[in-house]
């Protein structure tokens, strides 16, 4: 994977801090100033925050309808999530879809696999998630499930996830943070805010890490630099400058298998053991350099113009001893490991990978009254580009590996294999209309049209492919307000994926654009949102076209690929927050019934999806038991799974628990947070997933259990 290098010094972090620190002015402080400093509160989901990524301006969550989930920067740091994987602990609705220590996050949600090319924003703009993202310098994550044809124009059905910029804040502030992890990972911060003056304010995210978690050979390193400036350079004008520099070296940990047809027990297994431990491999390296620059103008009392764009530029150097098979004497074990636990090992690098994505939106929003209706109205255009560029790459074998992770080969890093290169072209009109009916009907209408273009080619020149597409995706909602608080709604919507064959020798249609797998959403449902619970219930029913090739596809020309039935993902979903003085309990539930249907082959009907839980729960609570103490724990439990896509075999279901305590401290030097925490707290040993990557099956089992503490210091 990828992300451009750059170079943010080796300083350390409290000299980062000493130098940014030195460079803004301090606000006084004394003991009385001490006593009024924000207290830190915790707080469920917040249901009356719109949601950015949802497209329909600062209406709450609870007034739309959708479904969608908003965690916060301080929920993060009290669950210990630094990075996206970890939001399988905070949502129902969302799994694991290959998460590897030190690698790329992957997400599932609602049963589908987001595609991290067209699935993820930063504050509402596209960008590319194939990169390690770090979260320090985020607000609040923002989930929103469900096809997003209005709001994106290539995406996967399952959701789109939004990445909220931390900007600057009215009141100056700087917090030091001090974090630990079993085994010895150790992470220092700095957030500052000031108020500059002449309508300037700023505020700067520093963050150095040094990766050393439980997994054995996996020691690393990561490094953020980021800013955020804004200028009211009037009355009506608001200019908004952010950019970040991000850095991530760790090796990345390979999946555990099926031993032969089996699957092994994990509590026979060392979850630490790292089979990318050759004294030849090298870390993941993963660097960024993301800006944007928006714009926006209040016209009049009832009209805004704004205009964004953004600028993101990754390298990579993806790099790992992969096991991949096993054919030890002549076995022929193809999706799995060798029964006694063998396995062919492959010296896979792809260096110097650069990924480099723009995107450029100028919208219209106003109100307009026809009759006895209102209507919020967006309107705008989206230009995005995408060119991706690699070198040859080596994935070569050397030999044999031993899940005991004992066993050690020779390298063969020569990059004898061409990749391929990538360009990409879109341009997306889009319109949305909030229509208010009357004091308890409303309706939303949204339409997307999407031209796109795309190219590929082998970086020795061979095998091109180059398309054109355009697609209108609709979106309509309805909703109904029972009480002030208590709100019925339906939506329906389309979203699209666009695929090409390979261009691989064996496929009888190399190269053919597919027709558009557009995908159709039904959801029905009923929310609430007051100063003591919000709570909603939803059905939703996804279909999407599902693809599949044919034929033998051993042999030049034996395999066609084809558009054969479909994915239909249907679940209810439910969420509730409970808040009461001193506590509260957040927890949300899904029932997914995820299945095949309409293939020529009847085989085929009623399968599941690899790797997806069919029932899960996620629940968080918390407590005051002291003053300024809380006491906080949470419970994360997922289905059985399907292994392998014919359904012969099921992954166990499993249960953690984690436990944490948080103590504000007043004193007057400043507020003093206090956290500690952990994961997994009765050790339990499990395969938390079972993701089917390249027609092979691989087995990530559950961390064990994991300490962590800190402190955080508001000055």
């Amino acid at each position: 994977m990828a992300k451009p290098n750059f170079s943010l010094r080796q300083t350390a972090p409290a000299a980062l801090a000493a130098a940014l620190l030195h460079g803004l002015p301090l606000y006084a402080q004394t003991a009385d100033t001490a006593q009024t400093l924000p207290t830190v509160s915790v707080t469920g989901r917040a249901a009356n925050t719109p949601v950015n990524v949802g497209g329909w301006g600062d209406t709450p969550v609870a007034k739309l309808p959708l479904q969608a989930n908003i965690v916060s920067a301080e929920q993060l740091k009290d669950t210990g999530t630094t990075q996206l994987s970890g939001l399988t602990s905070l949502d129902a609705s969302t799994s694991d879809a290959y998460n590897a220590i030190g690698y790329v996050s992957y997400l599932t949600v609602r049963g589908f696999q987001l595609d991290n090319r067209f699935n993820y924003r930063r504050d509402g703009l596209p960008i590319n998630a194939e990169t390690a993202l770090p979260l320090v310098d985020v607000a609040s994550v923002e989930l929103l499930k469900g096809t997003s044809g209005i709001q994106a124009g290539t995406s996967a059905p399952g959701g789109l996830v939004n990445l909220v910029v931390k900007r600057p804040t009215a009141q100056n502030f700087t917090t030091l943070s001090l974090g630990f992890v079993q085994s010895g990972t150790v992470e220092t911060s700095l957030d500052a805010s000031r108020q500059l003056g002449n309508g300037f304010a700023l505020r700067v995210n520093i963050d150095a890490a040094q990766l050393d978690p439980a997994l054995q050979d996996a020691k690393g390193n990561a490094r953020v630099l980021s800013a955020a400036l804004d200028w009211h350079a009037s009355p009506a004008t608001l200019v908004q400058l952010e950019g970040e520099l991000t850095h991530q070296a760790e090796r990345d940990q390979p999946g555990f298998s099926l031993l032969g047809t089996a699957l092994p027990d994990p509590r026979t297994i060392n979850p630490n053991v790292n089979l990318n431990d050759q004294p030849w491999s090298l870390p993941s390296v993963f660097d960024g350099r993301t800006a944007s620059l928006r714009v926006q103008h209040q016209l009049n009392a009832d009209w805004s113009i704004t205009a964004h764009g953004m600028v993101q530029r990754l390298t990579n150097d993806d790099r790992l001893a992969f096991p991949f098979g096993c054919t030890v004497n002549g076995a022929d074990w193809s999706s799995s490991y060798c029964p006694n636990g063998d396995f062919d090992l492959y010296d896979f690098r792809s260096n110097g990978e650069h990924r480099n994505s723009t995107a450029l939106q100028l919208a219209v929003d106003g109100r307009i009254a026809t009759g006895a209706f209102t209507h919020q109205v967006s309107t705008g255009v989206l230009r995005t580009a995408l060119a991706a560029r690699f070198g040859g790459e080596a994935y070569n074998y050397v030999g044999t590996g031993n899940v005991n992770g004992q066993v050690f080969t020779g390298a063969d890093p020569d990059p004898i294999d061409a990749n391929t290169n990538r360009d990409e072209r879109s341009t997306e009109f889009f319109v949305r209309d909030a229509i208010t009916i009357d004091a308890q009907w409303q309706a939303w209408l949204g339409l997307r049209h999407t031209r796109l273009s795309r190219a590929t080619i082998g970086t020795d020149g061979s095998s091109p492919t180059a398309y054109s597409q355009s697609f209108t995706t609709p979106w309509a909602g309805l909703g109904y307000s029972l009480s002030r608080t208590l709100m019925l709604y339906s939506s329906w919507g389309e979203g699209v994926e666009s695929q090409v064959v390979s261009n691989l020798p064996m496929y009888t249609n190399a190269g053919q654009v597919l027709p558009a797998l557009k995908s159709r959403q039904t959801e029905i449902g009923i929310k609430s949102g007051t100063n003591t619970v919000d709570w909603s219930i939803d059905y939703f029913d996804i279909r999407q076209p599902a693809a599949r090739d044919i034929g033998s596809c051993d042999d030049t020309d034996t395999c066609t690929t084809i558009i054969d039935g479909n994915e239909r993902h249907r679940g209810i979903e439910a969420a509730v927050d409970f808040k009461w003085q001193g506590g509260g309990v957040s927890a949300s539930a899904m029932h997914l019934r995820a299945r095949r249907e309409g293939s020529s082959d009847a085989s085929l009907d009623g399968l599941l999806p690899t790797n997806v839980p069919s029932n899960t729960l996620k629940l968080q609570a918390r407590q005051e038991i002291a003053a300024g103490l809380q006491a906080q724990g949470g419970l994360v439990y997922e289905g059985p799974r399907a292994v392998q896509p014919d359904n012969s075999l099921m992954l166990p279901g499993w249960t953690q628990l984690n436990a944490a305590l948080r103590y504000a401290q007043n004193t007057s030097g400043g507020l003093f947070v206090w956290r500690v925490g952990v994961d997994n707290l009765a050790n339990r040993r499990a395969w938390r997933e079972s993701p089917y990557q390249y027609d092979h099956v691989y087995l990530y089992p559950l961390a064990p259990r994991t300490f962590r503490a800190s402190l955080e210091v508001q000055l």
